[in-house]
């Protein structure tokens, strides 16, 4: 290692497994951005699902070994690379991807997947946007293409996710009908544009309901094809990294729009010290209901 080089504070994977690869490193050099990338000062990180997909080495994306995982980060602009004009030091951001990873006191993202954070947002909702609102646009907007006095009904909606796809269809004029597992999340749930919301745990909860829009998955389903034809029904995957660059920009430019008029109100829920992320991967997937967006906190 170069003498002088500055150190930071890092989650390290070395190998694919479970929570406990996830190694805390205080000796990780923090990089230098070239041409068109810029180094955040990070605050917070969103936690997500594919975060610990990717981990366990089960994701159809495989990062080269070691890495810092995270993609969702928030903080202050520390340096820019020549190349950027878009941005400076100081700056309040957000970001959709990193290059280095975000659990780390400082991480490397090229310029375009960088946007301005309003005064309005604190870091830590800056950390929750990311992959949940713009997966959500994605999803309802430019894949199932709803309209205005549709009703869309979001499956676990008191999570991340959920909670970002309550609030854009609200915003776009949609019947909203979400489900949450505990009193809490459907009392977040109402909160944040659903209409109506039902319990997921009883049993009898999908009598009640006639449409339905699935953003996310956590393991199969079987599905008669039979039956799709008799109801015309369509069935639309959703992959945000399919996204082109111009969409991540439209996709962006419709959420600024959000953040500016008051819809984008991102829901914090657990929050962990870098320390506990071994525990963070755990309760995502694990825990009994989700109840906000998880982040990691750190600086």
């Amino acid at each position: 290692m170069a003498t002088g080089q500055k150190l930071m504070r890092a989650i390290r994977v070395f190998e694919f497994g479970g929570p406990e690869v996830l190694k805390l490193q205080s000796d990780v050099a923090i990089p230098i951005p070239k041409d068109h990338q810029v180094l955040i000062k990070v605050q917070g990180c969103g936690i997500n699902p594919v975060d610990t997909y990717i981990r366990s080495g089960t994701y159809s994306r495989k990062p080269l070994l070691p890495y810092t995982p995270g993609l969702d980060v928030a903080g202050i602009i520390e340096a820019v690379g020549e190349s950027v004009s878009a941005f400076k030091k100081g700056d309040r951001v957000f970001t959709t991807s990193t290059i280095s990873g975000g659990y780390a006191e400082y991480a490397l993202a090229a310029h375009h997947t960088v946007y301005a954070l309003p005064e309005k947002l604190d870091f830590k909702q800056g950390a929750a946007i990311g992959i949940p609102y713009f997966t959500a646009y994605r999803a309802l907007l430019h894949s199932a293409r709803v309209k205005a006095g549709e009703s869309v009904l979001v499956h676990g909606a008191s999570g991340g996710v959920g909670i970002a796809a309550c609030q854009i269809a609200r915003a776009y004029g949609l019947k909203v009908w979400g489900t949450a597992g505990t009193e809490e999340g459907q009392k977040i749930v109402l909160q944040n544009g659903a209409h109506e919301v039902f319990n997921h745990k009883d049993a009898n909860y999908i009598d009640k309901i006639k449409k339905s829009v699935v953003v996310g998955s956590r393991g199969p389903i079987e599905i008669n094809p039979r039956d799709t034809m008799a109801k015309e029904s369509s069935i639309i995957g959703v992959a945000l990294y399919s996204s082109t660059e111009e969409e991540f920009q439209q996709f962006a430019a419709a959420l600024q729009a959000g953040m500016e008029v008051g819809w984008l109100r991102p829901v914090i829920g657990p929050q962990y010290p870098l320390e506990k992320v071994a525990q963070a991967h755990e309760d995502i997937i694990h825990s009994s209901g989700a109840t906000g967006k998880m982040i990691l906190l750190l600086n």
